[in-house]
């Protein structure tokens, strides 16, 4: 099993704004992240109703190895991803719940970058973050995310 953390946290208020660093953010059930465009279903693609939009997460790892291997340098922040991590095999908690610190999530499905990522950082990020883009999950039981945070792995056996 792996034993991962958080290594940096971030909100937007509205579509297209600038995403912001927190060190903690409040996760809510049903809802998101306090704070956050699609909490306040005033994100891009907000009229998606459902669970899809609560919290994304995306491996430190993909974005180093997007500049490596691509050339696309993006700060932590750019991918628009609300929670980054490190040592965390995100594609493999698709259909899993996992604790982000106190907070328990369940993976939905990859988060597979966009057009529009690629229209507000550059050129080739599709093509640098294709099946490594990042996660989509819900929010299961809320709480607290912290940076510094451990990821771990629930077993709901």
């Amino acid at each position: 099993m792996f034993q991962g953390k958080v290594i940096s946290i971030y909100i937007s208020p509205t579509k297209g704004a600038a995403m912001t660093a927190v060190d903690e953010v409040k996760a809510i059930e049903g809802v998101g992240l306090d704070g956050d465009r699609y909490a306040a279903g005033g994100g891009t693609f907000s009229k998606t109703k459902g669970p899809m939009r609560e919290v994304t997460l995306i491996e430190s790892e993909a974005i180093e190895a997007a500049a490596l291997s691509y050339g696309v340098e993006l700060g932590l922040g750019d991918s628009r991803r609300n929670v980054v991590t490190r040592g965390v095999p995100l594609n493999h908690l698709v259909g899993r719940h996992f604790r982000v610190g106190d907070v328990v999530l369940e993976g939905l499905k990859l988060c597979e970058p966009c057009g529009r990522l690629e229209k507000l950082t550059q050129q080739a990020v599709r093509k640098a973050f294709a099946h490594r883009g990042g996660l989509r999950a819900r929010v299961v039981s809320g709480g607290s995310i912290r940076n510094g945070d451990e990821i771990r792995a629930v077993d709901t056996s």
